[in-house]
C-alpha cells in the first residue's frame, strides 16, 4: 500500500523503483552534471556533489543549452543514469534528455514532486500509467 499517490503524464514507459532525490531547482544538462558519475557539479545548486545515479530523480526540469541529450546519453553509457525521472516543465531539452536516459519518466503530476518528495522516500514510477506512489518515507 502507498502513502501517497501522484498521477501524471508518462513520457517514457517502464517502472522503476528506488531512492529519491529531491531539488527545487533546475539542472543545466551541459556543464551542470559529470556524466561519467552522476554528480551535480553546479556550484551553486543545492544538490551540488551529489549523484543521481541509480535514484530516481525528482526535479522542475531542464535549463541551459541542449546539452542535456549528449550528457545524459554518455550517463547512460556509463551507468550513472537515474533509475527513473519525475519534473514539472516539459521542454525540447528534457524531452530529448529523457528520451536518450531511456528510463521511465512522468510530467505534469497532480501535486509538484518537488514539495511532496523527499529526498531518500522510496518512490515507485510507472512511466506506463502515469503513477507515481510514494511507498516510504526516508
Amino acid at each position: 500500500m502507498s502513502l501517497l499517490t501522484l498521477r501524471g503524464r508518462g513520457v517514457i514507459g517502464g517502472v522503476a523503483e528506488g531512492e529519491a532525490l529531491v531539488t527545487r531547482q533546475t539542472i543545466s544538462g551541459f556543464g551542470g552534471i559529470n556524466p561519467q558519475t552522476g554528480t551535480i557539479t553546479e556550484r551553486r545548486h543545492e544538490l551540488v556533489g551529489q549523484s543521481f545515479a541509480g535514484k530516481v530523480l525528482v526535479f522542475p526540469g531542464a535549463k541551459g543549452s541542449s546539452g542535456w541529450a549528449s550528457n545524459f546519453q554518455a550517463a547512460r553509457l556509463a551507468g550513472a543514469s537515474p533509475l527513473a525521472i519525475l519534473f514539472n516543465v516539459m521542454t525540447t531539452k528534457i524531452a530529448l534528455g529523457a528520451v536518450v536516459l531511456r528510463v521511465p519518466a512522468v510530467t505534469d503530476l497532480d501535486q509538484d514532486p518537488t514539495e511532496v518528495l523527499k529526498t531518500g522516500d522510496w518512490v515507485r514510477v510507472n512511466g506506463d500509467t502515469g503513477v507515481v506512489e510514494l511507498l516510504r518515507r526516508g
